[in-house]
C-alpha cells in the first residue's frame, strides 16, 4: 500500500471515529481555535463554541459560511464560575479543548485580569469536567513554552527542564499545569497540557511571536515589515497544532500530562528567505531585530510522539507558503485586512 493511500485510510479512520462526538471549544475565535474549528469540522465532529466575543472573522479567514453554520456558538466569560457546565450538559459535551487565554501583553499591561481569564477560567474549565464525571473523555488546554523563561543553554527543552517563567503569562501557565496535576490527585479528571512556541498560520495577528506571520501578509501586499525579534526559535504551523490539539484530546491518556510542541527550528533569517522564495518581489521589504526571544530556541518533543505515536509536520518551506497562498486568495477576494500590521 502507497504512502499516500495509508494516509487516506488513516484520515478517513480519523474521520470516522470523530464523527458526532462533541467538542466544546474555549476561546475558539482565536488563532488556534479557529483551525481547531476547522480540522473537526473537516471530521464530521460536533463543535460547539465558548467565547466571550461573537466575532467570528478568524474562522473566515479559513472557512465558508457553510462550514460556520455548522458551529453551536455560546457566547458567556469564562472567568463566571458556572459558565460552562450548562453548555456541557445541554450538548452532551465529551471532549474539552481549552484554548481562551489572554497573552502576554494583556497579562503584562493587567495582571490582575490576566491570572481570573487564565487561571481562573481554567479553573472553571476543570470544575465543569470534574461535575460531567464519566461523561468527559478528554481535556486539552493551552500551556507555553513561555514557562521556561531565559535559558543560557543552547538545547532543547525538556519536560523534565525547571521552569522558570519571566513573565505573569508564564506564570500563569505554570500554575495552570499545577491544577491540572491536582484536579487529577483529587478527583481523577485526566488533561494533557501543550506547550507551544512560535505558531503561525493566517489568523495570527496578535502579540510578538505574530511578527513573522504579520510578515508574509506584508511581502503580499507589497509594504516594509520589521520583525521585533531574530536569531532562532521553534516555529510550528498552526494546522499541524490544531491537529495535535485534537489528537491529546481524544487519546485515552491517564493523569494529568504536559508536553512540549515542536516544529521547525530556523533562524528568522530563514523565514525572510522562504517568504523572499515565494514572494521575490518582496526581496527586502522584510527586516528583523538581531536580539533573540526572551524563551528557549528549540523545545524537545520526544515524551509526546512517545504518548501519542507520529505528529504531523509540515516543513517550513511548505508552511509559508500556504500561509502566504492563503493570504494571496483573501486579496483577490477584497477580503485581506491589514491592520495588524500598523500595531
Amino acid at each position: 500500500m502507497s504512502a499516500d493511500l495509508i494516509e487516506q485510510v488513516e484520515q478517513s479512520e480519523a474521520q470516522d471515529d470523530l464523527a458526532n462526538q462533541s467538542f466544546l471549544i474555549t476561546g475558539a475565535h482565536g488563532f488556534i481555535g479557529a483551525w481547531v474549528v476547522k480540522r473537526l469540522l473537516e471530521m464530521s465532529a460536533r463543535v460547539v463554541i465558548f467565547d466571550k466575543s461573537d466575532d467570528a472573522h478568524r474562522l473566515r479567514l479559513i472557512m465558508d459560511e457553510d462550514e460556520i453554520s455548522r458551529v453551536h456558538l455560546v457566547t458567556g466569560d469564562i472567568t463566571e464560575a458556572e459558565s460552562l457546565t450548562p453548555i456541557v450538559e445541554e450538548y452532551s459535551v465529551a471532549h474539552i479543548i481549552h484554548l481562551a487565554g489572554l497573552q502576554v501583553p494583556t497579562c503584562k499591561a493587567d495582571p490582575r485580569l490576566g491570572a481570573l481569564v487564565n487561571v481562573v477560567g481554567t479553573i472553571n474549565v476543570f470544575e465543569a469536567a470534574r461535575r460531567a464525571g464519566e461523561q468527559i473523555k478528554g481535556i486539552v488546554y493551552a500551556s507555553s513554552a513561555a514557562v521556561f523563561g531565559r535559558v543560557d543553554e543552547e538545547r532543547p527543552m525538556t519536560e523534565r527542564d525547571e521552569a522558570q517563567p519571566t513573565t505573569h503569562y508564564g506564570v500563569f501557565k505554570r500554575c495552570n499545569e499545577g491544577n491540572a496535576r491536582v484536579y487529577f490527585l483529587d478527583h481523577g479528571v485526566s488533561s494533557v497540557g501543550l506547550r507551544p512556541l512560535t505558531v503561525y498560520g493566517v489568523g495570527r495577528d496578535f502579540g510578538l511571536t505574530s511578527d513573522p506571520t504579520k510578515a508574509m501578509k506584508a511581502a503580499v501586499v507589497g509594504r516594509p515589515f520589521h520583525i521585533r525579534f531574530g536569531g532562532r526559535t521553534d516555529f510550528q504551523y498552526v494546522a499541524d497544532m490544531a491537529d495535535v490539539f485534537i489528537r491529546a484530546a481524544t487519546s485515552s491518556l491517564t493523569g494529568a500530562h504536559v508536553f512540549n510542541l515542536h516544529g521547525e527550528t530556523v533562524s528568522i533569517a530563514d523565514v525572510v528567505r522562504e517568504i523572499e522564495r515565494v514572494l521575490p518581489e518582496a526581496r527586502g521589504l522584510i527586516t528583523f531585530e538581531d536580539a533573540p526571544l526572551a524563551i528557549p530556541a528549540e523545545m524537545d518533543d520526544t515524551a509526546i510522539r512517545a504518548a501519542l505515536g507520529p505528529l504531523p509536520a509540515t516543513s517550513l518551506a511548505l508552511g509559508v507558503r500556504e500561509t502566504i497562498e492563503r493570504f494571496r486568495e483573501l486579496q483577490r477576494e477584497g477580503r485581506l485586512d491589514t491592520s495588524d500590521l500598523d500595531q
